[in-house]
Formats: structure tokens, C-alpha cells, sequence
């Protein structure tokens, strides 16, 4: 069960389950044609319809939550924490209600939960959780206080008969329409595709399969409880990063872009500079102890996999043009 699961990374998730034989449900606050079931609810109230569905599910995975690619003006940031905590809190007394509840309960989380770091990584045991920082921008602090008062109101549910994980993710990169990776290949592709600011910030990501994978591995370990980083074992400076992405999309030029650049598209764009000038340099320990491998561990590996995937879609959507076919009377 996927609640939140019309989104990206939603949608992603819903697509492989669903391939793998399991019997998925999104709830969604609006009807999508999927082979997949998708049940209404909104995020407010303990609806029969959805109850349901929570009763003698085996996983629930929950990503409900407003998008944070906006203006942090007073109303998103009202709607964007309080769509987070509503719905954590919504389904921690629907499962706490439950005769049969779920064995597992993953709640997404961020890793923009830890301080900007260029000095060193950030793992689970000894990562530091950001916003006391000196000269911190507000909208930094905004999102550092969204992610501890989202990991709180998890983890104070009471549902003692589910184990309960929560997903400090990076950026999940995946080649489908308004992702994160495909916005980035679009700057690369306009020549837009240099560094942002110094480049020194750390990006850390994830490729789409890996973050699959990852989720399955802490599905079938019941070891694994609390604070999970789901994010590549290398982060890397946003110039490199940049550099990867250019030479795997065979771009030779980039322009960089300032920061006083950056801040005055963010406002056209309706977006935040910090979702690219924050250094996150975070690292998976607790996965990578626990033996799990990634199958994309670098990022120039990954994004060379995820144009290729692009690449293929795009093929496989062509719908031949009569008057260049190569047929013969």
C-alpha cells in the first residue's frame, strides 16, 4: 500500500510491485487509470474505503506529502508541513487500529535533514541534524524543522506490531517526464548545465533501481528499524556531478550559473535555491554494513544507465512515419 503514491517516486515503486505480482494500492486524492488499484482518500479522515486496505496489508510505504518545489512563502510552508505530519499521523491510527497490521511501515523522511556539509559525510550514527547553523538561510531552517517534526510524528505513533523505518532519502534519479534527472538533462541540453554557485556543495543521489532495491532489502531484513539513508555511496561536488551528467549526455559546454543567478530564477521558477546550493553529503552505513550492493555505487555510471533508459523509452513510444517507411511494392 502506497499511500502519496501518484508522485515520481510513486508511481515508480507502484509499477515494479505491480510487475513482481503484488497486489498494489495507491491512495491518491484523485482517481489515475493504472493497472493498479488506486483508492480516494484526503488525507484527513479514517475512511472506510481506505481502512481497508490497510488491514492485513503486509507493507505500507508512505510518501504522502505536499511537493517542496515551491516558493517557501507563509501558505506552502503551512501546507507542506502539515500535509506531511496529517498524513503520518492518519496512518499511524489506522494501522494502531488495525486486527492485522502491517508488518512493516516505511515513512519517507529527507536527507536534507542534516547540516550543509562539505567537510565530511553524514551517516545515520553520527550524522548531524542541521538548522543551528550560523548565518542558516530561513527557508534551510524551514525544511530542517519539517524533517525532524515528519520523523517525530512517525515514530510517536503507537503501532507496536509494525516495524517502523524512515527513508532519509537523496534525490531519487529516474528518466520519466518532470523528475528531478529529467529537468537537470534539460538544462544540460539548453548548454545551462555548469556549475551552481562555488560547485563545491555536495550533491547525493540515488538511481531509481538502486532505491528499488534498497526498499526490498529492508522489506525482507526484520533487522532493520529507525533511521535508514537511501542514497548512493558517493555523493560528489555539484561541479563534478554537473561534469558526469554533460559527459554521459555528450554536452561539451555548461554555463555555470552564480548564486545571485540562482536566486533570481528560483523566484520565476517558483522554486527554492536551496534544493541545489545545500551541500548534502550523505552515505548509506547501515545498508552498505548490512552487505547490500548497489548496482550503480557512481554517479557517471548511473546517469550513462539512465539516458540510456530515456533513450529507450523514447524509441519504444515512436510511432513510425508512413511516408519514411522502407517498404516495397
Amino acid at each position: 500500500m502506497i499511500p502519496g503514491g501518484s508522485g515520481q517516486v510513486g508511481q515508480m515503486l507502484a509499477a515494479y510491485f505491480h510487475s513482481r505480482g503484488d497486489a498494489v494500492t495507491v491512495l491518491a486524492r484523485q482517481a489515475a487509470e493504472n493497472p493498479w488499484r488506486t483508492v480516494i482518500w484526503n488525507g484527513h479522515d479514517l475512511d472506510p474505503s481506505w481502512l481497508r486496505e490497510i488491514e492485513g496489508a503486509d507493507v505500507v510505504i508512505n510518501l504522502a506529502g505536499r511537493s517542496v518545489n515551491c516558493r517557501y512563502h507563509p501558505a506552502n510552508r503551512r501546507e507542506i508541513k502539515e500535509s506531511r505530519l496529517q498524513t503520518t499521523r492518519l496512518i499511524g491510527r489506522a494501522i494502531g487500529e488495525c486486527a492485522h497490521p502491517p508488518a512493516v511501515w516505511m515513512n519517507a523522511s529527507t536527507a536534507t535533514i542534516y547540516r550543509h556539509s562539505l567537510d565530511r559525510p553524514m551517516d545515520e550514527a553520527t550524522g548531524e541534524i542541521g538548522g543551528r547553523e550560523a548565518g542558516l538561510p530561513s527557508t534551510w531552517k524551514f525544511s530542517i524543522d519539517v524533517a525532524t517534526s515528519w520523523e517525530e510524528a512517525f515514530f510517536s505513533a503507537a503501532t507496536p506490531c509494525t516495524r517502523k523505518i524512515a527513508l532519509r532519502s537523496a534525490m531519487v534519479m529516474w528518466p520519466s517526464p518532470g523528475g528531478i534527472f529529467t529537468t537537470l538533462l534539460s538544462l544540460v541540453r539548453a548548454g545551462l548545465g555548469g556549475r551552481a554557485g562555488t560547485g563545491k556543495q555536495f550533491v547525493s543521489w540515488i538511481h531509481g533501481d538502486d532505491f528499488i532495491r534498497a526498499l526490498e532489502f529492508l522489506i525482507a531484513h526484520g533487522e532493520f528499524t529507525g533511521i535508514v539513508n537511501v542514497s548512493a555511496p558517493s555523493p560528489l561536488p555539484n561541479y563534478e556531478f554537473m561534469r558526469e551528467l554533460r559527459r554521459a549526455a555528450c554536452v561539451r559546454i555548461g554555463l555555470p550559473a552564480a548564486k545571485w543567478i540562482l536566486e533570481i530564477g528560483a523566484v520565476f521558477l517558483r522554486s527554492e535555491t536551496e534544493l541545489i546550493l545545500k551541500s548534502r553529503r550523505v552515505v548509506p552505513a547501515r545498508l552498505l554494513q548490512s552487505g547490500f550492493e548497489f548496482r550503480f555505487p557512481r554517479w557517471g555510471e548511473a546517469a550513462d544507465n539512465l539516458i540510456r533508459k530515456m533513450r529507450e523509452r523514447v524509441s519504444a513510444n515512436e510511432v513510425p512515419n508512413p511516408k519514411h517507411s522502407a517498404t516495397t511494392n
